[in-house]
């Protein structure tokens, strides 16, 4: 009876921890070759945790990707941006792979997958086969390795999705990759969190230094603290093969032994992922370029990496002329640790340095829709667009408009409006919003025309302001004019471009008839394949049309010649 009572709380206590149901046998890697990668699982990028595995390819395309398990295709996407070209598997076992940035698929899934685009006119598509309709087996060839879509070079997106289309870890699932190194600590942060606290008679957010002891922990700085405060931590992971700065897996905290905060980067559902900008120092990453993660949990923070938590991993102190012992645990999956400890002196001092509130007439509440109208601008901030209470600085000049400083997350999509009733309705059609770069420039952000105003959605602050587009996109036929007879050609390329809206739909039609062209926006290249098979032997008519997103149209024409 007490051998039964163990082994139920063993299973318990593996059911907790949410390890016991996977299977750490049924997937293989998606690549014939050693499994080194890019880009970790859950690492910090730019408004979301990354949802795979970056697997390297050896900066070759054209590399073998295999079923990680058998199953049946269940969706193909192709999109210009994102994972470019992508494959999903439906598996036996409830979990679903997922293969981005592909070059191209398999024979027999590329003629599936042409013939749906010429069906639909279309090079973006999105498919999903029923069950049986395409089925495949472990290590069976789906597609070869790209750089399609948003990838910065090549390599193959690798993702384990759950029943619920959660990305997972998928080192859980037995995908080896060799580690023996520890992570890397690169920055410690500390924070005041309340209007009475200060750390070294200051209120303003403080870099600590660290120093590695012969241990190998690392040692901070000693601070003079008091009331709640919290820390952040930048660090990042890497593995045997590879000096790329990954991300990490696990991160715990405690204060005198007692454990303060546990965060995990098993799994994450895609409505959560945005969060990632709640967790992180935003302002501190828009000023330095360097990502820190807080460890303690602020308002409006739903993330389920936490996995415990005591008072939201914020330190209380207040026992005036105490000491303690504040120390972070930094993981990778492997196990390999690196260990930070900051001692802490606990007395109330004068603050020197108080924090400065900013007062304007703008008050946005996170949890309320709120409008407001500045000038020609009309603004529509909805409920949880913030994850704190904000005075923002706004101010119109004309068809400019300041909305504060990239510096506070946006966690939904703001509505600005601009009055356009004294432009011509002619004119109304080419204006568009954009956001001001560094450089001066704009940079579309959206152009859609309601009555006498045009609308744009914006997900960040910055500097907005109304522009005009009377500039038709550019066409440059590589290697190809009219007349020439080009019989040994395999492709035909053409740059296309466009100075300030960008390319919103092109079309190509050989002899009248659509002809499916790839668009690789990274390089401003379509490309048609003659093995399609729609020219004809001798004279060939071909006319390209590429808008912008403004409607601006330029056409090419041409005449070919094919034995």
């Amino acid at each position: 009876m007490k051998k039964l009572l163990i082994i139920l709380l063993t299973s318990c206590t593996l059911l907790v921890n949410g390890q016991s149901d996977i299977p750490k046998k049924d997937f293989i890697p998606p690549l014939r070759i050693t499994t080194v990668l890019a880009g970790s699982f859950g690492e910090l990028r730019s408004n979301h945790f990354h949802s795979g595995l970056d697997i390297k390819t050896q900066q070759r395309t054209g590399l073998d990707v295999v079923a990680s398990a058998s199953g049946n295709v269940s969706r193909i996407k192709i999109s210009h941006y994102g994972y470019g070209k992508a494959l999903y598997i439906d598996h036996p076992n409830g979990y679903t792979t997922v293969y981005g940035h592909l070059d191209k698929f398999s024979p027999e899934l590329e003629t599936y997958v042409k013939q749906k685009q010429y069906e639909a006119e279309s090079y973006e598509i999105e498919l999903f086969p029923a069950p049986g309709e395409l089925a495949v087996t472990q290590g069976q060839l789906v597609a070869f390795s790209g750089n399609t879509g948003g990838s910065g070079g090549p390599h193959v997106h690798f993702e384990i999705r759950d029943k619920n289309e959660r990305p997972m870890n998928a080192q859980l699932f037995g995908i080896e990759v060799a580690d023996h190194r520890a992570p890397i600590i690169n920055d410690l942060l500390v924070y005041t969190l309340s209007d009475s606290s200060a750390v070294n008679q200051s209120q303003a957010r403080q870099k600590l230094t660290i120093t590695k002891q012969p241990d190998g922990t690392f040692l901070s700085e000693k601070i003079t603290a008091y009331g709640a405060i919290g820390f952040a931590v930048g660090t990042v992971d890497m593995q045997d093969a590879a000096n790329n700065n990954n991300g990490i897996y696990k991160i715990e905290t405690s204060l005198n032994g007692e454990k303060l905060l546990d965060l995990e980067m098993d799994k994450f559902s895609f409505a959560e992922t945005r969060y990632l900008n709640r967790m992180i120092d935003y302002a501190y990453y828009e000023e330095k370029r360097d990502r820190v993660q807080k460890l303690f949990i602020e308002r409006n923070n739903p993330l389920s990496i936490f996995k415990y938590e005591k008072n939201k991993g914020i330190l209380n102190l207040n026992q005036d002329g105490t000491s303690g012992i504040y120390t972070i645990r930094v993981s990778d999956i492997k196990g390999n640790e690196t260990v930070v400890v900051v001692p802490i002196t606990i007395a109330k001092e004068p603050i020197l340095s108080p924090t400065v509130k900013k007062v304007t007439p703008y008050f946005v509440q996170a949890d309320a829709n709120q409008s407001f109208k500045v000038g020609d601008w009309d603004l529509f901030i909805p409920e949880g667009s913030f994850y704190d209470d904000y005075y923002l600085d706004i101010s119109a000049n004309t068809d400019a408009l300041h909305l504060d400083q990239d510096l506070i997350p946006v966690q939904k999509y703001i509505k600005l409006s601009y009055d356009v009733s004294a432009f011509q309705p002619g004119d109304r059609e080419r204006l568009y919003i954009g956001r001001v770069n560094y450089r001066g420039l704009l940079r579309y952000e959206g152009a859609t025309l309601e009555g006498d105003h045009i609308s744009a959605s914006v997900n960040a602050l910055g500097d907005f302001k109304l522009g005009l587009d009377t500039k038709p996109p550019r066409i440059e036929a590589i290697d190809l004019s009219d007349g020439k007879w080009i019989s040994d050609y395999k492709t035909l390329n053409f740059k296309i471009t466009d100075e300030n809206t960008g390319i919103k739909s092109y079309r190509l039609t050989l002899n009248g008839k659509f002809a499916l062209v790839e668009y690789e926006y990274k390089k401003n290249l379509l490309t048609y394949n003659f093995d399609d098979g729609k020219s004809v032997s001798g004279e060939n008519q071909l006319q390209l049309i590429v808008t912008d997103n403004v409607g601006n149209s330029t056409t090419f024409k041409n005449t070919f010649f094919r034995k």
